[in-house]
């Protein structure tokens, strides 16, 4: 019996471990500075120098130098921005 358990155990922890990781990719915040909007291709670029996809639907102008708050997550190799706050 012993050897039954012990292997399932492992089996069940390695198994879930992933999953428990999957689970914690919640969307990421950063506060900086716009360093360029281009609405045409709907392109954030804050100061850290990392281009965030904003929707199609954001529709609020946003210059140089603005402060603003962008939640993001990664969408493949792409920062896909869920929103955008102006501080």
């Amino acid at each position: 019996m012993r050897k039954f358990l012990v292997p399932a155990a492992i089996a069940i922890v390695l198994g879930t471990s992933g999953l428990a990781m999957a689970a914690t990719a919640a969307p990421q915040s950063i506060t900086s500075t716009v360093k360029t909007f281009d609405a045409k291709t709907h392109t954030l670029t804050l100061a850290n120098n990392i281009a965030y996809l904003v929707p199609a639907t954001f529709m609020t102008p946003l210059k140089a130098g603005q402060k603003v708050t962008v939640k993001w997550e990664m969408n493949g190799k792409a920062y896909k921005a869920d929103s955008v706050v102006i501080n």
